[in-house]
């Protein structure tokens, strides 16, 4: 497992001294067009400087995501809270948000675990996104994201304030990095829910693991045998089990640097207003769209950047 981590390591550093190399000859090639000066080539060099430009900006961007599992794999869950079928709905919203997100990136996903709402929606989602720098780009949108709208569930169609909590936990496959005791955890098997999108089926292979000493639940049940859903499952307790670790030494840090704030359902980190006008913003960041849309049809991407340039 250490040998494939650093090989891969290796892989991506090669990668990268290929790619500035790859850059310095096609600006020298244009240095030497310029020289000529041929007007008939100004076109063609403006056009090279324009993709060139974005090539530059999209490697500069990706520079910043330089964490420790930054360039992994992610799993995504996300939890309905406080606003009923509402809620649910805004859940359901928020996956289909980051599926589009997902899909224009060119990342594969695939869902985990599903908990369909009462009337509408869903209570709870589990979805693997794997890609190059998924993690990376993913990890500004943990937290409480917040909905404003004119309920369709409401008969009088008043105004209504939902809220959902987005997890974000790195894939962990190296298993070297926590080790978990099997008389800490309980298994069960049981029928998928059912009406889950793709990837789920009305069977009995689901699995359910219990982890005793920290109270964690982790479920997968998709349409995979039930040897193929226990490892899926593990590996999601395991990164959960990573998560809390880190998140306990990063409180501990914070403590210390006198600048902790607890994570609660009132520190939303977002906020989607469809009514009385349309509007997204990150209150972290202070980004905002007011084309409410194209974000819910996972233009991410922006505040993404935001988020990462202030927390470089």
């Amino acid at each position: 497992m250490k040998a494939q981590e650093v090989n891969k390591k290796a892989s991506g550093l090669r990668d990268l001294l290929d790619f500035w190399n790859n850059l310095q000859k096609q600006i020298g090639d244009l240095k030497e067009i310029c020289a000529s000066d041929d007007e008939s080539f100004r076109e063609v060099v403006e056009e090279e400087l324009g993709s060139l430009e974005t090539i530059v900006a999209d490697e500069t961007f990706k520079q910043m995501l330089n964490g420790v599992y930054d360039r992994g794999d992610a799993i995504l869950a996300i939890h309905a809270g406080a606003g009923g079928t509402d809620s649910q709905d805004w859940t359901e919203m928020l996956q289909r948000m980051y599926l589009r997100w997902a899909e224009r990136r060119g990342f594969t996903t695939e869902i985990l675990d599903f908990t369909p709402g009462e009337e509408a929606g869903i209570k709870s989602v589990t979805i693997a996104i794997n890609g190059e720098y998924v993690y990376g780009y993913l990890r500004s949108e943990k937290g409480v994201h917040r909905l404003v709208r004119l309920s369709p569930f409401d008969t009088a169609h008043k105004r209504h304030t939902s809220f959902a909590l987005v997890e974000v936990i790195p894939k962990i496959t190296n298993d070297d990095e926590l080790v978990i005791d099997p008389n800490d955890i309980n298994i069960d098997v049981f029928k998928s829910s059912g009406a889950g999108g793709q990837n789920v089926q009305k069977n009995s292979t689901a699995v359910r693991i219990t982890h005793i000493p920290s109270g964690l639940v982790v479920s997968c049940q998709n349409e995979r045998s039930q040897t193929q859903n226990k490892e899926v499952a593990m590996q999601v307790l395991r990164s959960r089990l990573l998560q809390i670790q880190q998140t306990k030494q990063e409180a501990e840090i914070a403590v210390l640097k006198g600048d902790y704030t607890k994570a609660e359902w009132g520190s939303q980190i977002r906020s989607y207003v469809l009514h009385p006008y349309q509007l997204v913003k990150d209150h972290r960041t202070g980004h905002e769209r007011g084309n409410t849309q194209i974000v819910l049809d996972g233009d991410l991407d922006g505040f993404m950047e935001a988020y990462l340039k202030q927390t470089d």
